[in-house]
């Protein structure tokens, strides 16, 4: 009688069938179809209800779609039905584990150890397999395991999946060990295409695209209906700037496990990837088909920030509320961890729809929870602040910001410091000086010299040294004839013209004077001061 990878060592089968229909339920859970394998776990427990396997990896099934507390219900119940299978007891020391109760997670998994005699690789492996994934890992420990489970089943691949995946996680910058281990387990099992994923995934963390799409294709190859393989995939082809390949790839995915869980997965593809206008129909799709997970809220909020008003005129409205429900909906759950993007994106949606003061206590809560992104959440306070006109708090915000360094602020951060000290406390030397970083660190950006030409000028409002004139002069050469009349260079064009034509009028250079007023009456005939020069001394 052969022993059927996956199910705990010892285990004898009497019915092959039987045998094969949990496995086939096993390996719907392995390619991601979730409910299906769901379907055929409830069909195995109606045929045979006291079997502790059948709600072992059940639990497992729901365990590895995010449910724990589903898992946790049927690893309860297989200890209830069969007290003596030590799966459920791993299963119930996992969910405790993940809950951070490792004390008590270590004595449910003692009780597994005990009542296999320390003799059942299965238990070996899933127990390894909880010290390696959670947060909270044990290494050494689950490679012990490991060597241990190897010594008493050395022909089961998962074994050596699983050290790959240990030895990845001891030392993440050295790949070597984990290949060796993932090439070993598909040498085991040629026809299983695991391997070839982990090595792919591994490849791909690296780099290597190619041989990691490489390896995706040959795990196809071995199993057309390996879904993970396809989802790898699209990641791939989306860091590789592929995004049509990566959302085909996806929708391969989804032929293969169209499920309302798949699907929800996809969104997070989605979001994660940046495709949020693509986002919005397949979340708003699921939630009309009754999905009420908290995550898409979170996400729908996310992706019409992004998407902003030019795509919808009402994303924002649409975006607040959305975030708005996800909160709702979390803040009754204990002990939920928020993520600084949380905030960040309410803060965003409230400044977008008019509640600035609101905006900027959630970006606040978004700075706290990651200093390490706090810069750009600065930035995004002071765009608040300036679009409220309170340029004293846009000053502190990047000052904050700056923290004594200049490299801290970019070309755009200078460019609205300037203006903060331009429009408030009128300090025309330090908006001066803001600007003139402009121009260093953005050469060729023409605003930046007619700022620079406007806050001279406030220094020399008689114009007794012409200070602005070097920097209008740089800042019409840089704006081509034809750009001249757009929205927003005309204006600036319009000021620097004047400005210029007036200086050569005091040099009594009408002709160069007429250069000057000859532009802005080709973008604006209307304008008064090159009217009264035309009539007056250009008329000569």
């Amino acid at each position: 009688m052969k022993k059927i990878t996956l199910i705990s060592t010892g285990l004898l089968i009497a019915n092959i069938s039987f045998a094969q229909t949990l496995q086939d339920a096993i390996t719907k859970t392995d390619n991601e179809r979730f409910e299906s394998a769901a379907t055929d776990f409830r069909n195995l427990i109606a045929k045979e209800g006291n079997k502790g396997d059948n709600y072992f990896y059940f639990g497992e099934n729901y365990f590895k779609n995010g449910d724990l507390d589903s898992a946790n219900i049927f690893y309860k119940k297989g200890t209830e039905l069969n007290a003596t299978y030590p799966l459920n007891y791993v299963g119930l020391g996992k969910v405790l584990w993940y809950q951070g109760k490792q004390a008590d997670a270590k004595t449910q998994i003692f009780k597994a150890a005990t009542l296999s005699k320390n003799k059942d690789a299965e238990v070996m492996r899933k127990t390894a397999e909880i010290y390696i994934n959670a947060e909270q890992k044990s290494l050494d420990e689950a490679i012990n395991l490991l060597n241990a489970a190897i010594k008493i089943d050395p022909k089961n691949s998962e074994n050596f999946l699983l050290m790959g995946d240990a030895m990845l996680e001891k030392n993440p910058t050295d790949g070597g060990p984990a290949i060796k281990n993932y090439n070993k387990a598909t040498e085991l099992n040629s026809k299983s295409p695991k391997g070839d994923l982990r090595s792919g995934k591994l490849y791909q963390r690296g780099g290597n695209y190619q041989l990691a799409l490489d390896l995706y294709k040959k795990a196809q190859t071995l199993d057309p209906n390996f879904a993970p393989a396809y989802r790898e995939k699209a990641e791939l082809y989306f860091r590789a700037g592929q995004k049509s390949n990566a959302v085909e790839s996806y929708r391969k995915y989804l032929e293969l496990n169209n499920s309302p869980d798949a699907r929800y997965r996809y969104t997070a593809f989605l979001v994660s990837n940046k495709q949020y206008q693509e986002a919005i129909p397949e979340i708003e799709s699921l939630q009309k088909a009754g999905n009420t997970k908290y995550s898409l809220d979170r996400y729908l909020g996310y992706s019409y920030a992004e998407v902003g008003n030019t795509v919808d005129k009402e994303a924002y409205n649409k975006g607040l509320i959305s975030i708005n429900k996800f909160f709702e909906k979390t803040a009754t759950m204990p002990n939920f961890k928020y993520l600084a993007t949380d905030y960040k994106y309410k803060g965003i949606l409230l400044a977008k729809t008019g509640k600035d003061s609101l905006a900027v206590t959630e970006l606040e809560k978004a700075m706290s929870l990651d200093p390490e992104k706090s810069k750009d959440l600065l930035r995004d306070v002071a765009n608040i602040y300036y679009k409220a006109k309170k340029y004293d708090k846009v000053i502190d915000t990047y000052n904050k910001l700056l923290n004594g360094n200049p490299e801290n602020l970019n070309s755009s951060d200078y460019f609205n410091l300037g203006r903060a000290y331009y429009f408030g406390p009128k300090d025309f030397v330090k908006a001066d000086t803001c600007f003139a970083y402009v121009t260093r660190l953005s050469k060729t950006y023409a605003t930046g010299y007619f700022w620079r030409g406007k806050a001279n000028i406030q220094q020399d409002l008689k114009n007794e040294k012409w200070l602005a004139k070097p920097h209008f002069e740089t800042a019409l050469s840089l704006v081509k004839p034809e750009e001249r009349a757009s929205a927003g260079n005309k204006p600036n064009v319009i000021e620097a013209c004047e400005y210029l034509g007036f200086y050569h009028v005091s040099l009594k250079d009408n002709t160069k004077a007429k250069e000057y007023f000859t532009i802005i009456k080709d973008i604006d005939p209307n304008n008064k001061k090159q009217i009264d020069f035309f009539k007056g001394v250009g008329a000569k």
